[in-house]
């Protein structure tokens, strides 16, 4: 049987996930056959430090997602603040302003919904920390259109409703030790 190819890896988190992203970031070693997008719940605001901080922890270009980005291998996309992200093709994202999701925006069930409507098979989909459901209806959407799904192991997570709902309700792949995350991204596609 053919190993499926992962061309697109997205993660969504919330409370508590923001340790194992730098963790995550600072891990990545080897060129990547896909782009890393990110889909964190944060405040509003007019500015935005993520980016910047994100960046200091690794050598791939790590940008903040505008209206009509186009996403290449190799890089790490964050979904900005008081946004939905919405994946138009392979290659280019939209954000969007409808109403909030979960009390949520930008919302991973949107953003895991409209990824998969797109990548199908070849959408590896994370979910981290958080304290609400989002995510949940998102991953089993996914797994229907046979992505692949891995949930932090809630033993892990600083709050852990979010994955442990997850684990509870949706057929994960792999439950995830955030230590050995970035091992296994990197391991990805070899």
């Amino acid at each position: 049987m053919q190993k499926i190819r992962t061309e697109l890896v997205i993660i969504g988190g919330s409370a508590g996930s923001l340790q194992v992203i730098l963790d995550l970031v600072r891990g990545l070693e080897r060129k990547l056959d896909f782009p890393i997008v990110l889909v964190i719940h944060r405040k509003a605001q007019s500015t935005s430090i993520l980016q910047s901080l994100l960046q200091q922890f690794t050598d791939k270009k790590v940008i903040e997602i505008e209206d009509k980005t186009e996403i290449e291998n190799d890089k790490i996309y964050i979904a900005p603040a008081d946004y939905h992200l919405l994946f138009d093709s392979k290659t280019n994202l939209s954000l969007d302003r409808s109403e909030k999701h979960h009390f949520s925006r930008p919302s991973i069930d949107i953003s895991f919904v409209s990824a998969s409507q797109v990548y199908k098979e070849n959408l590896l989909a994370i979910l981290l920390s958080g304290a609400n459901a989002d995510g949940i209806y998102g991953l089993k959407y996914i797994k229907n259109n046979n992505g692949k799904i891995w949930i932090q192991d809630p033993e892990t997570a600083e709050v852990d409703y979010m994955p442990r709902h997850a684990k509870e309700q949706v057929a994960y792949d792999l439950l995830i030790n955030p230590e050995k995350l970035c091992i296994n991204i990197n391991q990805l596609n070899i």
